[in-house]
């Protein structure tokens, strides 16, 4: 039986903070070291308190600071669009699925769970977008790769339905006179927000952190999602300091921070969704636990 005194609960919040703190330990340390002179990193390494302050890796990554704000957007673009997108029709696929009497679920269902295990590979995902859907260096080549069907989602999103949504409602509703559309709009739907926000924040993850369909299909840099920018950005600063070690490079190079400048990369990459987590972290939670067995 669980303790419900007073210490139980003061004890279970202070492991909770503490599992909290430990958990963002590692981005306190990211942030601090990318605010970190390149020197002190070099000859002190990474510390939770910096020996010297010096923002010259946001300095350099900011230095174009319109291509940044337009990979923001274009980023931000892709994430709305796509998410939404991709949460409409898997909804619409996870919803008959859900239902028993639906002829040949079983068959379909098979094969939504063959692809989680099997895929065309590369080559031949390449070959279909840029030769017949010619997405290439559009903005769509950044959307519809992702937006498509997901078999994981839709199994998440059609356990949900089986075993969160009463029949006795949906039957009444029958009852009512409402359609199936009508049903999946006015009673479905607003008894799945939690499901739909989980997958919304794994689908809305997915599409911020891309930067492979980036690098395959787009070659214009006013399309560069800010994953792909970032990595360009890096990859230069790379060069840089190869050349600088060569002794072909300038004075310039050896004074590029590289170290800091990952760290800067990542926290330009990763700040926008630590602002925007905790607004679903309840939603997220909720519907993280489809299926489980209650006690």
């Amino acid at each position: 039986m669980v303790d419900n005194s007073k210490g139980f609960h003061v004890l279970t919040h202070f492991i909770m903070i503490f599992l909290a703190i430990f958990c963002l330990l590692p981005f306190a340390l990211l942030l601090i070291s990318s605010i970190t002179g390149e020197d002190a990193l070099i000859h002190n390494g990474y510390s939770f308190i910096p020996r010297a302050i010096d923002f010259t890796a946001y300095k350099y990554l900011l230095t174009d600071s319109h291509s940044i704000v337009g990979a923001y957007g274009v980023t931000v673009f892709v994430t709305v669009i796509g998410t939404v997108t991709n949460i409409i029709l898997t909804t619409l696929m996870a919803y008959p699925l859900s239902k028993k009497e639906l002829p040949g679920r079983n068959v379909v269902s098979f094969f939504i769970f063959f692809t989680m295990l099997f895929s065309g590979g590369l080559v031949p995902s390449y070959m279909m977008w840029t030769q017949y859907f010619h997405i290439k260096n559009t903005i769509w080549a950044l959307i519809v790769p992702g937006m498509l069907l997901t078999a994981f989602n839709i199994i998440m999103m059609r356990t949900y339905f089986t075993s969160n949504i009463p029949d006795a409602v949906v039957e009444a509703a029958k009852i009512d006179g409402g359609s199936e559309s009508q049903i999946l709009t006015k009673v479905i739907l607003p008894m799945s927000m939690p499901i739909m926000a989980t997958l919304g924040l794994l689908v809305g993850l997915s599409y911020w952190n891309d930067w492979l369909n980036g690098l395959y299909y787009v070659t214009k840099d006013n399309l560069f999602s800010i994953q792909v920018l970032l990595n360009k950005m890096l990859l230069d600063v790379q060069f840089l300091m190869s050349t600088a070690s060569s002794g072909m490079g300038s004075d310039l190079s050896a004074k590029v921070p590289s170290t800091a400048i990952k760290m800067a990369v990542a926290v330009l990459g990763v700040l926008p969704i630590m602002v925007i987590y905790p607004f679903f972290q309840r939603f997220f939670v909720k519907g993280i636990t489809v299926g489980a067995v209650k006690g």
